[in-house]
């Protein structure tokens, strides 16, 4: 009998056309306390990329309205969101037409009608497409959105279901010198990475991964530690991480993970392939502590982080796009995909080559 779970058949990624140094972002927001300047300067964050406006005759970066960082979100989105789908349809010979749903991800802006609708018009999806907007819930959302896109899927014999996940976080920048935004403005990056998914028996052939199950976890007392509310000091929304956020999260990983594993007669032991969410190095040593895995186990985790910094929803897909790209995974392999974000939430997905 032939499988016909869902398949992750093709990821692309994208990011805005500038590279930042942790460096020039001190010089260009003229960042001078020691405190917040060993932030930016910790070893595991080299460069990031980001829609920045230009400095003026000060060298500083102007102030941006709750407006114009609304307005970037969009422009932004609209850049990056269309070549990360071009890049994930090319390698499958597929265009926007072929799509038959459309799910979008994003905790950086708010606007009505969402990205979809925006994506559909300008990138000339059919009229028909069916489509869902996720809005609001944070790194771990890209496992929400591929939860929902694989039942889709499964519902939805032969039919291409999209994932995009688009996060232009310096849409959700304050800053104000304070330890609160140093955090947040020394640790994301702006990207985007969608992801085709579809279950039919024509993929059986294919070297693609199955998606076996999901399972989450929430963290209800620990519901403020990582928030995006209304700063009425700064006339805009900020995004706060609570410093015991590594702690939280590591303590409770084993929780789903242990679940997702027993539902499938599963040992850690078995688990070929790891790919975490880039939430920094603290909330990275935590989930390798507490679940027992190794520096190599993270290697791609490791390096998204380094090179883009925390991409929100999409970084697990950019993790994702480099294991595939090493070119080590064989036939029969499992992997663990790992989110974590507000709620406090942990997701977890169990894959199979």
């Amino acid at each position: 009998m032939l499988d016909t779970r869902p398949r992750l058949l093709s990821v692309g990624t994208a990011h805005p056309p500038r590279q930042y140094r942790q460096e020039d972002l001190i010089r260009l927001y003229q960042v001078t306390d020691p405190r917040l300047t060993s932030l930016f300067q910790s070893s595991h964050i080299a460069t990031r990329y980001f829609y920045l406006p230009e400095p003026g005759p000060d060298g500083k970066a102007p102030e941006e309205s709750t407006g114009d960082l609304l307005k970037k979100h969009l422009r932004g989105a609209m850049e990056i969101g269309p070549l990360a789908i071009e890049r994930c349809l090319a390698p499958l010979g597929l265009k926007v037409t072929d799509i038959d749903y459309l799910c979008c991800i994003t905790t950086t802006g708010y606007l009505a009608p969402g990205l979809t609708a925006h994506l559909i018009r300008r990138m000339g999806f059919r009229e028909d497409c069916a489509r869902a907007d996720i809005v609001g819930m944070g790194c771990n959302a890209g496992l929400n959105g591929l939860n929902a896109v694989s039942s889709w899927a499964m519902s939805n014999p032969g039919k291409n279901a999209l994932m995009v996940c688009i996060e232009i976080c310096s849409a959700a920048y304050v800053f104000d010198h304070s330890m609160r935004t140093a955090i947040v403005n020394s640790l994301f990056g702006d990207g985007s990475a969608a992801l085709l998914v579809r279950a039919s028996e024509r993929d059986e052939r294919s070297f693609a991964p199955k998606v076996l199950g999901f399972c989450s976890h929430i963290i209800p007392d620990a519901i403020g530690a990582m928030r995006y509310d209304w700063d009425d000091k700064q006339h805009k929304f900020s995004f706060y991480l609570d410093r015991d956020i590594p702690y939280v999260v590591g303590a409770n990983a084993e929780k789903p993970l242990t679940r997702l594993l027993d539902r499938h007669n599963l040992r850690r032991r078995h688990i070929k392939h790891w790919i975490v969410h880039s939430g920094g190095k603290k909330v990275v040593d935590a989930i390798k502590y507490n679940i027992g895995i190794t520096e190599h186990d993270v290697r791609h985790t490791a390096s998204v982080l380094r090179d883009y910094g925390n991409v929100s929803s999409a970084s697990f897909l950019f993790s994702f796009q480099r294991l595939l790209q090493e070119g080590r995974v064989r036939t029969g392999d499992y992997g663990v995909l790992m989110t974590m974000g507000p709620g406090s939430t942990i997701e977890t997905a169990l894959v199979r080559w």
